[in-house]
């Protein structure tokens, strides 16, 4: 009998094109790609070259023209949205350019969300948040709102809300793409601290060659391709 996929993600031939007036523009030809558990991958390329998009696709946010993601051996285009919705909420973490917390909520509330989203109960939330906020160095902003702490504080807590529910896969749209160079690589390195740590498969998007060469693996999308990269 064949041994089950370690593969935690698998990206078969995804083309995604856009309308531009009268001229359609093909932005992935034929994109595949696999990362397998606990591995880390990131993906750079000059702006417009379709970075975003691939990540968006993976995530389940976009439909591709063509082609199949599958997380875990399942093709989220197969599922209902409601499926889907759940997959995100379950088995991945996303983190943005912007931290997107919710002004009204805690440090601590905010990172609980995910898990409160799924019906666990209020007091494991809560445990499981405070938990992750001390392995970013957060375990002293735990009652403070987004408006109370710094620019770097709140990419970490994005950071931790992504990892709280313990998702097989994170990705990441230039996380540390708003922040000044000292704190993006004090985000960066527990990011991939993290990755290590809790063993969740990580793809980055980046524009900061440096700190993609940290990673286990780099990719690059060009003309439409993603190409192996040595950085």
């Amino acid at each position: 009998m064949n041994e089950p996929s370690r593969n935690v993600l698998e990206v078969r031939n995804l083309v995604k094109g856009f309308r531009q007036g009268s001229r359609h523009i093909e932005v992935l030809k034929g994109v595949s790609l696999e990362l397998i558990a606990g591995q880390s991958l990131a993906i750079v390329g000059a702006s417009g070259a379709g970075k975003s998009t691939l990540l968006h696709i993976l995530g389940g946010l976009d439909r591709p023209d063509s082609g199949e993601v599958l997380i875990n051996g399942r093709s989220i285009w197969n599922m209902s949205e409601n499926e889907r919705g759940r997959l995100r909420n379950v088995s991945m973490g996303f983190v943005y350019q912007f931290h997107h917390l919710l002004s009204e909520f805690t440090a601590l509330e905010n990172v609980a969300m995910p898990l409160l989203i799924r019906n666990e109960p209020t007091s494991r939330a809560l445990e499981k948040a405070t938990s992750i906020l001390s392995k970013v160095g957060l375990e002293h902003r735990l009652d403070h709102k987004p408006g109370e702490m710094s620019g770097g504080e709140r990419q970490r807590a994005a950071v931790a809300r992504a990892l709280v529910g313990s998702p097989a896969l994170i990705l990441g749209d230039e996380p540390t793409g708003n922040l000044d160079e000292a704190t993006a690589e004090s985000v960066y390195a527990q990011m991939v601290e993290l990755n290590r740590e809790l063993g969740t498969s990580l793809v980055l998007v980046t524009h900061d060659h440096r700190m993609a060469g940290r990673m286990d693996r780099c990719l690059e999308i060009s003309k439409g391709h993603l190409l192996q990269l040595k950085v």
